[in-house]
């Protein structure tokens, strides 16, 4: 039986982002019309993080709204951690907290952080017409030092930014180069405030991408898509899993609802699919 990997986010801090990535509402910049606030109450964390392991999440990902890690920040996500491994040990805890210095790295390993998701977003050659205020080098770096750190690396992108089919190709490339253990594919979930045009991808359209990165990224032990999933697939959402898919973001994103998490593990079930209880198994 085919297992699928479950994985959950949890936005510990949110809407306080200074950068003016045309893609994301939680820049400050745009005033989207999202939840803000500095750090989420730990006991919130807590219960949220037992909440998905109860449903049978592995991956429970500590995201924060910021450029990178500064050491206030680095405090809090290490806090975090040592409260939900105590409350929630069969979790695997990911930071993803934007750029990070190996130092600041091997300090989140140590608070028993096993994995660190850094996204190139796009093409290096794209990305400037989706941000301006750091580079696409920047973030190619931080996968380096999450390599170099002995962390395990989850680096994908975003597809339906106005970017070609020669923009993904190249970041496939560029995602392939780093030998992440795990390629998170978000399609493009639009919001009003954003200075982007809705996402132009059919259903048809996105399937491809996913079996193309499969494709492209074989060395990769996951393919999950992440963001835009229900907005986009809507019923055709379980010929995912027939694209090279192995895992899924389940329960909420950052600023949007998800499905259900009784919902997807309704579909897995009807599907035949088994959820995987170890990384191995997926």
């Amino acid at each position: 039986m085919k297992k699928i990997f479950l994985c959950s986010i949890c936005n510990i801090n949110s809407g306080t982002c200074s950068e003016d990535c045309k893609f994301c509402s939680q820049s400050i910049k745009y005033r989207a019309d999202i939840q803000r606030y500095i750090h989420k109450p730990l006991d919130a964390i807590v219960n949220e993080a037992r909440y998905i392991e109860a449903k049978g999440a592995l991956g429970f990902c500590l995201v924060t709204a910021q450029k990178g890690l500064d050491d206030k920040t680095l405090e809090f996500v290490c806090k975090v951690a040592h409260a939900v491994t105590n409350a929630a040990p069969r979790l695997r805890l990911i930071a993803c907290n934007g750029t990070a210095s190996l130092d600041q790295l091997r300090t989140l390993k140590a608070a028993g952080i096993v994995a660190y998701n850094h996204n190139l977003e796009t093409s290096e050659s794209f990305y400037p017409n989706i941000c301006t205020t750091h580079s696409w080098q920047e973030r190619y770096t931080t996968c380096k030092n999450v390599n170099a750190s002995g962390l395990k690396l989850l680096t994908g992108g975003i597809f339906g930014l106005g970017e070609s089919h020669e923009d993904r190709v190249s970041m496939l490339h560029a995602i392939a180069s780093l030998n992440p253990i795990s390629v998170p594919i978000n399609f493009y979930h639009h919001n009003e405030a954003l200075p982007l045009a809705p996402n132009p991808l059919s259903i048809d359209d996105a399937l491809a991408l996913l079996r193309l990165t499969r494709t492209m990224v074989p060395r990769a032990d996951r393919i999950m898509v992440a963001g835009g999933r229900e907005l986009l697939f809507k019923e055709r959402t379980k010929e995912i899993f027939d694209h090279g898919v192995n895992a899924i973001v389940i329960g909420n994103y950052l600023t949007t609802s998800g499905c259900d998490a009784d919902s997807d593990l309704q579909m897995l079930q009807a599907l035949h699919l088994g959820i995987a209880t170890s990384p191995q198994d997926a």
